[in-house]
């Protein structure tokens, strides 16, 4: 999960400041993509690694779901109702 201690965050967070506005879906991909690529180079390539890089991106998929989208899903089905079937 992305919860590491706020003293390890530090670092991330100011070159994540440094970003610029990130304007489509692409550009996201884009960012994402580079950082497994960069955790990559300083790894064995081997399947648990590749494993790892994939699952780890995957949990924060997971985690962002959780937090923003099933809320927004929840939110809609209660002012739209359930639906029935």
């Amino acid at each position: 999960m992305p919860y590491i201690e706020e003293k390890n965050r530090i670092p991330y967070n100011k070159m994540i400041d440094l970003l610029p506005e990130i304007k489509t879906k692409g550009d996201l991909e884009y960012i994402v993509f580079s950082v497994m690529q960069k955790f990559m180079k300083t790894r064995a390539f081997r399947y648990s690694t590749l494993h790892d890089c994939v699952y780890a991106v995957q949990h924060c998929a997971d985690e962002f779901r959780r937090r923003f989208l099933d809320k927004r899903e929840n939110e809609a089905r209660e002012k739209n109702g359930d639906i029935n079937g």
